[in-house]
């Protein structure tokens, strides 16, 4: 075999560097565990599950924001030592330990709403209406930083969700506060709280699955493998292309390597730099290695079947 070529995307030869959200990751978390401490506070005084609820959501998002904060933080550090890649993967870890968290508390959420659904419990509805509403009004606040980054980053998009959910299910506490003044029908209250699960849960799932995917080296969701395949294949001189390989080396950085046949004609590095630059502008990835071969170098290669890794 001919020695690898490893190139990064880019006239510049390094990968782009992701936007840094880590002050919107810290102002949130600030904001929004001072805001779980008075929402905690009155959710006990009022006897208000729903309060509560939205609560130990708030704090599961707390968490969140901290985590990603620092898997952020950890991500910009520099390869060394065993950590050939540098600390980028502990953005995944992050956002796959935040989905399991989430509805962890979730589901305790859901089981005293149960208990309560059986023996409601008096409770103030207007406490309930006032708490929620600034509620509404912080977390729709502080979802703001994380628009423009929603589409790129799996830690970003998930706290979006998570703060847009907050705003949406406090608003949901809202209107049951005020019907539970209207009717006095205490049972609303962990009716509600059962239905902010339901909601916590469906925003999450697809979180959890594409962390869990990219914890797993799968292919990330915005690529397509086949298209990647065919653009290799298509490239002068290519006879066929095996060994592809494409990972998520954190929640915004993505790899690539392959082995290309080239029976006949000589590779230079502008070739090489330009397919690079192609499969960056493309497809996104921007950490590419491409593993050169002649055809007699293809058929000893014991990679070459797609079962073989």
């Amino acid at each position: 075999m001919t020695a690898p070529a490893h190139h990064h995307g880019g006239a510049s030869g390094h990968l782009h560097a992701a936007p840094d959200f880590g002050r919107a990751f810290a102002f949130g978390a600030v904001l929004n565990l001072a805001y779980v401490a008075a929402e905690a506070f009155y959710g006990v005084a009022s006897h208000s599950l729903a309060l509560l609820a939205d609560a130990g959501h708030n704090l599961g998002d707390v968490l969140s924001l901290a985590a990603a904060w620092g898997a952020s933080t950890l991500a910009r550090r520099g390869p060394g030592g065993r950590y050939t890649y540098g600390l980028r993967g502990s953005t995944i870890l992050v956002a796959l330990a935040n989905c399991v968290l989430l509805l962890v508390i979730t589901g305790g959420i859901g089981w005293e709403a149960i208990r309560r659904l059986q023996e409601p419990e008096q409770l103030s509805g207007s406490t309930v209406v006032i708490v929620a509403a600034i509620g509404i009004v912080i977390n729709g606040a502080t979802a703001l930083p994380f628009m423009a980054g929603r589409k790129s980053d799996l830690n970003v998009r998930g706290a979006f969700v998570h703060l847009v959910s907050d705003a949406l299910v406090a608003f949901g506490v809202v209107l049951g506060g005020a019907l539970i003044v209207a009717t006095g029908w205490f049972w609303l209250d962990p009716a509600i709280s059962l239905i902010i699960s339901l909601v916590i849960v469906v925003g999450t799932w697809s979180l959890l699955r594409d962390s869990v995917d990219l914890a797993l080296g799968a292919v990330p969701g915005s690529i397509d493998r086949e298209a990647v395949a065919g653009y290799l294949g298509s490239l002068p001189g290519i006879a066929a292309v095996h060994d592809l390989h494409i990972w998520g080396m954190s929640t915004t950085d993505t790899a690539l390597t392959a082995h290309l046949v080239r029976p006949e004609g000589v590779w230079s590095d502008p070739f090489l730099h330009h397919v690079a630059h192609e499969l960056e502008e493309r497809f996104g990835i921007g950490h590419v290695t491409l593993q050169l071969e002649t055809a007699a170098d293809a058929d000893a290669c014991r990679l070459a079947p797609d079962d073989v890794v």
